[in-house]
């Protein structure tokens, strides 16, 4: 156990959220998406909802300034306006940890496409569908 580091993330995980530098893409996955055969590193968290990983990850990650979305969400199909309540979620802890900053959005196909040049996926245990979350990692700058 380590002080201040949300014990659902293991050393898998905080490898890899290190190992990342400034706009890399981590996607962090529901339990229905196609994780196995989408993935450049998966990492699993099953038993967990994809709301409380985002939230554990953010803890501890920057999210990129530099661009217009660091957050990005699969649209709902047929409807790309519809926002899921899971995704509403997102958008709260994304503006607990980073004030200001706003979700985006991706067809269906076009996320399955960026997700498979991310760093890494964590797959969930998320059950509501669309519970899929792109983040962008920024920079801590100089004190």
């Amino acid at each position: 156990m380590l002080r201040g580091i949300n014990p659902i993330l293991g050393p898998e995980i905080l490898h890899a959220l290190r190992a990342m530098g400034h706009g890399d893409e981590l996607v962090i996955v529901d339990a229905n998406y196609p994780a196995v055969s989408n993935n450049n590193r998966l990492m699993r968290i099953d038993g967990v909802d994809a709301v409380t990983v985002v939230d554990a990850v953010l803890s501890l990650m920057p999210l990129d300034s530099f661009v217009d979305y660091a957050a990005l969400r699969m649209e709902v199909v047929g409807d790309p306006k519809q926002i899921p309540p899971v995704c509403r979620e997102f958008a709260k802890v994304v503006q607990k940890h980073e004030p200001g900053f706003k979700i985006g959005s991706l067809e269906r196909f076009a996320f399955y496409e960026r997700a498979k040049t991310t760093f890494a996926t964590i797959a969930t245990g998320e059950t509501r569908f669309y519970g899929n979350l792109i983040l962008k990692k920024g920079v801590i700058p100089p004190k």
